[in-house]
């Protein structure tokens, strides 16, 4: 895996947090985005410090977050039902696990639940709920999870090649990986620009197409096999974007440009945010 000949793609601000400027590069081989620069190590857990970080809480304050939490009620039926598709009941990794939610439901189902999460915060209120964490991938055991689970996460880790690699060592043989994605060649994402929320730098540090799932995973002997659209993303994603760009959340406009992304989607098969079937080979 090499990150040559990026190009320059365009400017983006981080609106959540520190407010700076940031770039992003794009990689032809790969058909992928990167936030540059990169912030290290020591500086990137300011970025999350923020309130409005809403997967690190269980915040309802606002008409947003409680639309939020709806939405996420569904979306984790919808998780369930995908993972219950793919393999029998066995152990199953969260990365990125945040509040629990997720785990709660697989567990409460037969999943015998392991969680990782680096933020504390969110940490506290999923042990709260009973789930289970490792400290790190590098505690667990090699092949030992039917299924590994990373909902919107791939796009934060700092060093990709050595979790890619993580990946394989602990996926069984005959498993499966789940990724979820936002899709920077998606209808929303060009109709907001460098206001297109799910940029969300310097948080997400990799920016990715299919092609680029498709290469990076091939290259550890992962196949994917099926690519499923994100469609609450892009209402959500357009909300947020309308918020960076005007000042206000213009329900309305962002649910019309939601549509609208998605009725797109079904013609060009790029949606908001895909869902990657992943299997190990």
């Amino acid at each position: 895996m090499s990150f040559q000949n990026n190009i320059f793609f365009q400017k983006v601000k981080d609106y959540s947090v520190s407010k700076e400027m940031f770039e992003l590069h794009h990689n032809p081989e790969y058909d992928l985005l990167m936030t540059f620069p990169k912030p290290s190590l020591d500086k990137l857990p300011s970025y999350y410090e923020s309130d409005d970080y809403i997967s690190h809480t269980d915040g309802k304050r606002s008409l947003f977050e409680r639309v939020y939490h709806f939405i996420k009620g569904i979306a984790l039926k919808n998780k369930l039902k995908l993972i219950n598709a793919q393999s029998a009941k066995g152990k199953l990794l969260d990365i990125g696990a945040g509040t629990g939610d997720f785990l709660v439901v697989a567990k409460n189902d037969g999943w015998n639940i392991t969680g990782i999460e680096p933020s504390a915060k969110a940490k506290g209120i999923a042990i709260n709920k009973g789930v289970n964490f490792a400290d790190s991938l590098s505690d667990l055991e090699s092949h030992s999870f039917d299924i590994i689970t990373m909902w919107h996460v791939l796009e934060h880790v700092p060093n990709l090649e050595d979790y890619l690699s993580e990946l394989k060592r602990l996926i069984k043989p005959t498993g499966t990986i789940i990724i979820a994605v936002p899709n920077f060649k998606s209808f929303d994402a060009n109709f907001y620009g460098r206001h297109w929320a799910a940029y969300d730098v310097p948080r997400h540090i990799w920016h990715f197409s299919k092609t680029a799932i498709e290469k990076l995973f091939e290259e550890k002997g992962i196949q994917l096999t099926a690519v499923l659209p994100m469609k609450f993303d892009s209402f959500y994603v357009s909300l947020l974007s309308e918020k960076y760009k005007t000042g206000r959340m213009n329900f309305i406009r962002a649910f019309f440009v939601g549509l609208k992304s998605n009725l797109n989607g079904k013609k060009t098969k790029e949606y908001s945010s895909h869902i990657y079937i992943l299997k190990n080979q």
